[in-house]
């Protein structure tokens, strides 16, 4: 019996160390294709195949494969748009129509619809084997920005719900291999307000907006949220409110330099001589 045992055991460990070998062999093939064709290259996806064969939940493999369909869905286009940013981009170019006028060009990314899908089938299945893993949350939300364009709801709400589960957790993320620093997540989460902001439509804007209230009530010590929502009201030209939320921060945070610079700018758009010496007395203080 015991030698029956032992039998299965060794052959076990066999088929063990030859699936890992193949894994191995996968990824080594991955890694020189990707080098020289890129993510999207001739042969990667017979690669892939082959690899999630072997591997079926190789976190390098399912990041692959969502690299794979997500850089084949894209083609690039040049549009030309008539602001002097676009998506928070400079221009690509910039001629001169018949009348003299500036026409601005950019170079926008066209998705196609089937292999996007594919892509976000490929991250959802990176995050069910690897829920802990963070890049994979942000690979997915990343997916969402670049397909919506000036209109990221899908994004927002992608993020609501992740934010919703961060605040329920009781273990920390990993990024990569490694354990995330515990405010990252708080951190990342001001980049993703950014990038809102960033795009500068009025519907990324209103998204800005949102998810920087959301914020602000998980994370009140934090004044960069509710500078956030400043900004947001200073756009607006609704001078009144963004100082509301400038003197919010500055009543936890008097040096805080983003909610002075802002106040004073607000304070100068409303003409009052008052409000202005007293941010321009707090700059002079804080500098």
């Amino acid at each position: 019996m015991k030698k029956i045992l032992f039998a299965a055991f060794a052959m076990l460990a066999c088929a063990l160390a030859s699936a890992q070998t193949d894994s191995e062999r996968y990824e080594q093939r991955y890694d020189m294709l990707v080098s020289r064709l890129g993510a999207a290259g001739i042969g990667v996806e017979t690669v892939l195949d082959h690899w999630a064969k072997a591997d079926s939940t190789n976190a390098k493999m399912l990041l692959g494969r969502f690299s794979y369909y997500f850089t084949k869905a894209q083609t690039t286009e040049v549009v030309s748009k008539p602001g002097k940013r676009y998506l928070g981009m400079e221009p690509l170019l910039t001629l001169k129509d018949s009348l003299g006028n500036d026409v601005y060009y950019y170079q926008h990314n066209v998705f196609d619809d089937e292999l996007y899908g594919q892509a976000i089938k490929a991250a959802d299945k990176a995050i069910a084997h690897h829920p802990d893993r963070l890049d994979f949350r942000f690979m997915k939300a990343n997916a969402y920005i670049a397909y919506e364009k000036e209109s990221p709801d899908m994004a927002l709400a992608y993020l609501f719900s992740l934010i919703d589960e961060d605040g329920k957790r009781s273990q920390a993320w990993s990024y990569g291999d490694e354990e995330a620093e515990p405010d990252f997540f708080e951190e990342a989460m001001q980049e993703y307000c950014y990038s809102f902001y960033s795009i500068g439509s009025d519907t990324s804007r209103e998204a800005f907006r949102r998810i920087s209230e959301k914020l602000s009530g998980i994370y009140p010590s934090n004044p960069e949220f509710v500078n956030n929502i400043g900004s947001y009201y200073l756009l607006k030209h609704d001078y009144k409110t963004a100082l509301k939320y400038y003197n919010k921060v500055l009543k936890k945070h008097p040096g805080d330099m983003t909610a002075i610079q802002n106040a004073l700018l607000a304070a100068k758009h409303m003409k009052n001589a008052k409000l202005e010496k007293k941010y321009q007395a707090m700059m002079a203080k804080n500098n």
